[in-house]
C-alpha cells in the first residue's frame, strides 16, 4: 500500500496531461498515476489511428509541456453547409487573427506525445509514481487525499450512465483520397442523417480524414459496402466541391451519444475528460474540453498541495474540488449544450427546423460578431 496526495486514475491523454501540468507547476507533488496502457510506446503505434480535432487553444496549452505531436494537419478554413439545402458559412483564421482554427491529429500520436512529455517531467519529480497495471486489475493499492478519475472510454463502453441521450447514430471514420482538395480546408456538410465531415490529414493534401455520421443501420451498411459502392454513395451525399472521391481505407464505426455527470466532484473525488462528459463529435469538442478540465484542475491541486501540509485537510480538499467544479460550470454547460443542440438540430428533417438552420447558417455568415464569438468558444472555451 502506497500513499499519495493525488491519485490520477487513467493514463489516456487527459489523465497524462493533468499529471504533467501538476508536476510541471509543482515538481515535489506526491502524485501517483494509474495507467492501464502498456509501458512501451511501441505497443501503441498500431493503436487508435482515428483523426482527432484539437482546437488552437488546446495546442497552446499542450505547448506549455512540449506535448505537441510533430505530425498534424492545420485547419485554416472551415466550410459549413447543408446537403441539398440553402445556407452556408465560411470561417477563416484571418477573421480571428489566429495561426490556425484547429488541428487534426491521430489519437495515438497525441497519446504518445503526452507520454513522452510526462517522462521528461518525471525525471525532475522525485515523488511521482507511474504505475502500469493490467486493465482488468481493479485494486490499485494506493491511498490518496484526492482521487482524479480520468478513465473516460467511448460512449456505451463506459461503466457509468448519469445524464444525456443516445442519438441513435454511429460515426463511420476512415481515410479518403480526393481529387481536388484545398490545402488546410475542413468541410462539414449536414445531411438528413447527421454531419459529414472531410478534414485535413498529415498524409498529404489529397488524403483526408472522413467522419460520416448516420443511423446505426445505414452506417453498418456503408461499412460493408465495396470500396467502389462506398465511394459512389459518399460522392452522392457530399457533392463535387472537392472533385471525385478516389479511394477509401481504414473504415471503422463508433456509436455516438451524450453522457455527462451533473456533479463532477464528490468529497475527495473529481471527474475530468470523458469520465465527466462524453460528447457527440459534431463540433469536435470532446478532447478539447477534457484538456481544459485537466489544466484548470492541475492549477487548483498545485495551489492546495504546494502549501502548508497542515492545511491539506479533508475539508480543504473538498473545498478545493468544489471550487474547481464551480469554475468549470460555465464552460461545461456551454460546450455540452452547444454540442447537443447541434447534434439534434442538424439531424432533424422537419421543414421548420430545416428552414431555421439554413437561416442560421446564412446569418452566421453575415454577422461576423456572432461567428467570431462561436469560433472563439470552439477554440478556447467559455471563460
Amino acid at each position: 500500500m502506497s500513499d499519495s496526495n493525488i491519485l490520477i486514475q487513467g493514463g489516456g491523454p487527459v489523465g497524462l496531461a493533468c499529471a504533467a501540468w501538476t508536476l510541471q507547476k509543482f515538481p515535489e507533488a506526491k502524485l501517483t498515476l494509474i495507467d492501464r496502457n502498456p509501458v512501451d510506446d511501441a505497443d501503441l503505434v498500431n493503436a487508435d489511428s482515428r483523426g482527432i480535432a484539437l482546437s488552437h487553444g488546446s495546442k497552446l496549452l499542450l505547448d506549455t509541456i512540449h506535448a505537441w505531436p510533430t505530425e498534424c494537419a492545420d485547419i485554416y478554413r472551415v466550410h459549413v453547409s447543408q446537403a441539398g439545402r440553402f445556407g452556408r458559412a465560411l470561417m477563416t483564421r484571418e477573421e480571428l487573427n489566429q495561426e490556425a482554427l484547429g488541428h487534426i491529429i491521430r489519437y495515438r500520436d497525441i497519446h504518445i506525445a503526452l507520454r513522452q512529455a510526462l517522462r521528461a517531467i518525471q525525471s525532475k519529480s522525485p515523488n511521482f509514481t507511474w504505475q502500469h497495471i493490467d486493465p482488468s486489475d481493479t485494486n490499485t493499492n494506493v491511498q490518496a487525499k484526492c482521487t482524479v478519475h480520468a478513465e473516460g472510454g467511448l460512449f456505451k463502453n463506459q461503466d457509468w450512465v448519469e445524464s444525456g441521450r443516445d442519438y441513435d447514430q454511429s460515426a463511420l471514420v476512415g481515410l479518403v483520397e480526393v481529387e481536388n482538395a484545398a490545402p488546410h480546408q475542413a468541410w462539414e456538410r449536414f445531411t438528413s442523417e447527421g454531419p459529414l465531415a472531410v478534414l485535413p490529414s498529415h498524409y498529404g493534401e489529397h488524403i483526408l480524414n472522413l467522419v460520416w455520421c448516420g443511423t446505426p443501420e445505414s452506417s453498418q451498411e456503408r461499412l460493408h459496402l465495396s470500396d467502389a459502392d462506398f465511394l459512389s454513395a459518399l460522392q452522392k451525399e457530399f457533392g463535387s466541391r472537392i472533385g471525385r472521391f478516389l479511394n477509401i481505407q481504414d473504415r471503422r464505426l463508433y456509436e455516438l451519444g451524450l453522457n455527462y455527470r451533473k456533479e463532477i466532484s464528490k468529497g475527495s473525488e473529481v471527474w475530468i475528460g470523458n469520465a465527466a462528459q462524453t460528447l457527440h463529435p459534431v463540433a469536435g469538442q470532446g478532447l478539447n474540453l477534457g484538456l481544459r478540465d485537466a489544466y484548470l484542475l492541475a492549477e487548483k491541486l498545485v495551489g492546495l498541495f504546494s502549501g502548508p501540509e497542515e492545511n491539506q485537510t479533508v475539508v480543504e480538499v473538498e473545498k478545493t474540488l468544489q471550487a474547481y467544479a464551480l469554475t468549470r460550470k460555465a464552460d461545461r454547460t456551454t460546450t455540452i449544450g452547444l454540442t447537443d443542440l447541434m447534434a439534434r438540430v442538424f439531424t432533424s428533417n422537419l421543414a421548420p427546423v430545416v428552414l431555421a438552420r439554413g437561416l442560421a447558417l446564412t446569418a452566421l455568415q453575415w454577422l461576423p460578431q456572432v461567428k467570431t464569438a462561436l469560433a472563439r468558444q470552439m477554440m478556447f472555451g467559455r471563460r
